[in-house]
């Protein structure tokens, strides 16, 4: 692991205690000159309707990275931009950051043997995995097989499911999420003094739990999913995972995965744990305990990962507007959206339409807001002080890796970028009362937000939906990490003219049909007034950063904040 996410991992935990810190008043609101509306007025529902439709049609074919898909959707990025009046983003002159990516297409197979038992697991309807490494066959065989609860080490809570166990060469059996950990007072409810409760912190992460494993040495990893605790079914594990990865390019094996990684279906690991006379269910339970340690289930496994791999010429797409004040132009607020998705599998059954994984939402609607927020900022008579800079991300679905990318080789230093708006999917449902704060009272990013949501007269209010940690899914992640204060929000739940519970069973909807399926398609019952909404807050929100008197800034506990102040030259 590297050092920031070494920082990240053994800090995390104590630093998100502070989730709800009311921390400094707002970095910024400046005065609002006299063609702000003007400008507000170019964001417009016909034309962010025509991106989308665009971006998720058939033609596209899904923006699969490394495919046409890509190609068509960077050329018409380019043209977007150049249309509008964005300056390249590259300091070379292009529009272009490259991303040098790695494809794998892995086909595992995985034998588990207790005693005289042998099963069989079916790829991908009882597991997925894949293995990083650049070499036609992965083995991992008679690996002893552990449980290791939830794979987290966190010693602000006292928590340590490893507990110096040598498990180097073995394969680690990990839950999903955070240790779920009942309020003594009222077992209805999860300690909010433990892992912040209801709220996934980044231990919780599959991220975490993969580096962990290939922290301990262990020579395979394969986290159980469950529905409820994921945030989606575990057909969006099969079409995220069991079809080509990605990894940035390197001459080494990727240190922050395994040697084969994988997740393996809930009923096919009770299945497992049955086998080896085990019960998953008291095995679960007993993950819940501080003093839980590992458990050699008396079982072996052999995991066999073919793989087949491509170098990959992928690309960011960037623009530009320079700032009007010439002490501060060097510096830069970024707005960020991915502009790719799962392409086109010709093995689904169907027309062509029925096969593309259209992602009109995810993330159709993020970059038609990145081009119409882009389009408001040209109108201006006069840009903001500072720069902004509008980044269309590649490979977010597979990894976050297009902004990984750029926070490890920014085209502008990350010392003076301000901070990260990003944008993934929006709200297409109509206007809200409220604008929902992901990862709330981490920076001041969110108070400049909340006074910009009052001009609307609108409110701010904490991520509803905490428990699936989508603060650590989006491409704003990769901008926190290495310590530039980043914003992330959904639409609201609070509908304008709609029953109480419409939000909820909207995000439901989605997350259980359409999230990462070919069904993300334009649909003819959205209601764009939110969206437009939504746009024209964020643009407010970037502006005034970037009219600001100061830098926003982490707030007192954010995880990130060390890393700002160490890049900063402050002390911490």
């Amino acid at each position: 692991m590297n050092s920031i996410r070494v920082a990240l991992i053994s800090s995390l935990g104590a630093t998100l205690t502070a989730g709800c810190a009311t921390g400094a008043p707002p970095a910024s609101v400046s005065s609002t000159p006299p063609n702000i509306g003007r400008a507000l007025q170019e964001v417009d529902a016909s034309d962010f309707l025509k991106h989308i439709e665009t971006l998720a049609s058939d033609d596209f074919e899904g923006r699969s990275v490394g495919a046409r898909g890509e190609a068509v959707t960077v050329d018409y990025l380019v043209g977007e931009f150049k249309r509008i009046g964005l300056m390249p983003g590259n300091p070379d002159g292009s529009y272009i950051q490259r991303v040098p990516l790695t494809e794998h297409t892995s086909a595992p197979s995985a034998i588990i043997k207790a005693g005289a038992t042998r099963l069989d697991l079916k790829f991908p309807d009882d597991f997925v995995a894949w293995s990083f490494r650049r070499e036609p066959q992965v083995n991992v065989s008679g690996s002893e097989l552990v449980f290791v609860g939830y794979g987290v080490v966190a010693p602000e809570y006292a928590w340590d499911d490893y507990k110096g166990v040598d498990l180097k060469g073995k394969t680690l059996l990990m839950l999903i999420n955070d240790p779920q950990i009942p309020d003594p007072h009222d077992p209805t409810k999860l300690d909010d003094k433990m892992f912040m409760g209801k709220a996934m912190t980044y231990y919780g992460r599959w991220t975490y739990k993969y580096e962990m494993a290939a922290a301990v040495g262990a020579a395979g990893a394969l986290i159980v999913h469950e529905t409820g605790m994921a945030g989606y079914p575990y057909s969006v594990v099969v079409n995220s995972w069991a079809r080509e990865n990605f990894d940035i390019q390197t001459n080494a094996p990727n240190p922050h995965f395994p040697a084969v990684s994988g997740w393996i279906r809930l009923e096919s690991a009770k299945d497992v744990f049955s086998a080896t006379g085990y019960d998953f269910a008291r095995l679960k339970q007993a993950a819940l305990s501080r003093d839980f340690r590992p458990v050699a289930l008396g079982a072996t496994i052999d995991l066999s990962v073919n793989t087949a791999w491509r170098d990959v010429a992928s690309q960011n797409v960037i623009g530009r507007i320079e700032g009007s004040d010439p002490k501060h132009k060097d510096e830069h607020v970024i707005y960020s959206a991915h502009w790719d998705h799962f392409g086109w599998d010709r093995e689904l059954p169907g027309s062509k339409h029925d096969q593309i994984y259209h992602g009109a939402v995810d993330n159709a609607s993020g970059v038609a807001a990145l081009l119409e927020i882009a389009k408001a900022f040209t109108a201006l008579a006069q840009p903001p002080r500072r720069s902004i800079l509008f980044i269309a991300t590649t490979a977010e679905e597979r990894g976050l890796l297009g902004a990984q990318f750029y926070a490890g080789h920014p085209l502008y230093p990350l010392r003076k970028t301000l901070a990260d708006i990003n944008m993934d999917g929006m709200n297409l449902w109509g206007r809200t009362r409220d604008v929902e704060v992901i990862g709330s009272g981490k920076s001041e990013l969110e108070d400049a937000l909340a006074t910009a949501a009052a001009s609307q007269g609108r409110v701010t209010r904490p991520d509803a939906h905490s428990e699936k940690g989508f603060f650590y899914r989006a491409d704003h992640f990769e901008f926190a990490k290495v310590g530039v204060p980043s914003l992330f929000v959904f639409g609201g739940a609070d509908y304008i003219g709609q029953p109480g519970d419409f939000g909820e069973k909207k995000f439901n909807d989605y997350v259980a049909h359409d999230y990462h399926k070919v069904t993300d398609v334009v649909r003819p019952d959205w209601n764009l007034s939110g969206a437009v909404e939504n746009m024209r807050l964020l643009f407010q929100v970037g502006y005034d950063v970037a009219q600001g008197a100061r830098y926003p800034e982490w707030k007192a506990g954010a995880e990130f904040k060390a890393r700002r102040d160490e890049m900063m030259g402050r002390p911490h």
